[in-house]
């Protein structure tokens, strides 16, 4: 019983992480070269160039984490030229290692910046 005690103590104890309804991300257009910061809400749908990006969940951890402190899942589809639209990714991005798991398009490159509480955009529901 006291070995039990003992290794529930000594185990690391991780923060729960914080949910957030924005999720603000940064695109690459290779061809123009031009980078858009952009942010998005929770469940909303945007286009970038040809592709639509949801995300679905963006968490923050404490600084004082050491597993991966900002992350998102985002569902992307790319549209074609008929309207038709393929999924390309789903899953986790992270903030702190944007190459680890990234949307893997040949004219696109979209990476998580950061999660936020608010933003200057209005919410869906109010446009």
């Amino acid at each position: 019983m006291l070995a039990a005690t003992v290794f529930a103590f000594s185990a690391p104890a991780y923060a729960q992480p914080i949910a957030n309804p924005v999720a603000t991300f940064a695109g690459l257009d290779k061809i123009t070269g031009r980078i858009t910061r952009f942010d998005v809400f929770i469940d909303e749908t945007v286009l970038f160039g040809a592709l639509e990006m949801t995300p679905r969940a963006c968490y923050n951890r404490s600084s004082s984490d050491t597993v991966q402190r900002t992350s998102a899942f985002l569902e992307v589809d790319q549209r074609s030229l008929d309207g038709s639209a393929e999924r390309i990714f789903t899953g986790w991005m992270f903030a702190d290692s944007p190459a680890l798991n990234a949307v893997d398009h040949a004219v696109y490159d979209v990476w998580l910046i950061e999660c936020k509480t608010s933003t200057d955009v209005p919410p869906p529901s109010s446009r």
